[in-house]
């Protein structure tokens, strides 16, 4: 039987935290959550679940990710983010593959929650993720923004039935502060490669954006939400561009 260890790293996230462990339970065998200094409920919480419960200053999210990562002791490693929780259908997928002959790398579909509803076009879904492996063969990019998973070509991976599901964006203000929180660091990562923008860029790469997400990826099939996913989703393109122009200016 495998075993798997569930590592988080949070910070005030006593709004999601509580879902995320519930759903770990009775699948982790044990759970790590690093936390870089919050000043709400989320400690409190954590050890109301009996999970490691570690404080580390903020490395930025690849760095802090590996760190949680090195504190596993398990066969497998699971990797979720706070306002994650693992699905019915996902949980079963997980339980199965601790008791056959496993992959090295497991990947599932996500499932992003905005404004109350399940968001299954607009190139959100079906979203595939790998954040299960096998202990030491895999970490995360030290990128500032949107950290992705680095494992050798050769290592198996499969699929596994069931959403991981998101419960993100819970409005639109929120939305929109986070949009301009990423766009800058987006802008900085471009910038310290070299990049830059041009108007022509700034100006016709939102309109592509919003043609893709809508109409390409079918984001008119979620309705009203659908249409502000794709929208914003034209905003950010146009900050990220813009911003990246302007530091190419100073």
């Amino acid at each position: 039987m495998k075993t798997i260890s569930a590592v988080i790293i949070t910070l005030n996230e006593e709004c999601n935290i509580a879902r995320c462990l519930q759903s770990l339970q009775g699948v982790a065998d044990e759970i790590i959550v690093v936390d870089s200094g919050s000043t709400d409920r989320t400690q409190e919480i954590c050890k109301s679940f009996g999970v490691k419960f570690i404080y580390q200053k903020w490395l930025g999210y690849g760095a802090q990710k590996n760190f949680a990562n090195s504190l596993a002791t398990c066969d497998y490693v699971l990797s979720l983010d706070a306002d994650e929780a693992l699905s019915d259908k996902l949980r079963e997928s997980i339980l199965s593959m601790k008791s056959r002959n496993a992959a090295d790398i497991y990947a599932f579909n996500r499932c992003t929650n905005y404004e109350g509803k399940w968001i299954k076009h607009c190139g959100w879904y079906p979203d595939t993720k790998p954040r299960l492996w096998k202990n030491g063969i895999a970490e995360w990019s030290l990128d500032d923004v949107h950290e992705r998973l680095i494992f050798s070509k050769d290592a198996k991976t499969q699929h596994l039935k069931g959403d991981l599901l998101h419960y993100t964006y819970t409005n639109l203000e929120e939305y929109i502060r986070l949009t301009n929180k990423y766009t800058s660091l987006a802008a900085e990562t471009y910038y310290a490669k070299g990049k830059k923008a041009s108007k022509t860029k700034v100006f016709f790469a939102p309109i592509w954006t919003f043609v893709r997400s809508y109409f390409l990826k079918r984001g008119f099939l979620d309705g009203f939400c659908g249409l502000q996913v794709c929208l914003i989703a034209a905003f950010y393109t146009f900050l990220k561009y813009e911003k990246l122009r302007q530091y190419g200016k100073k």
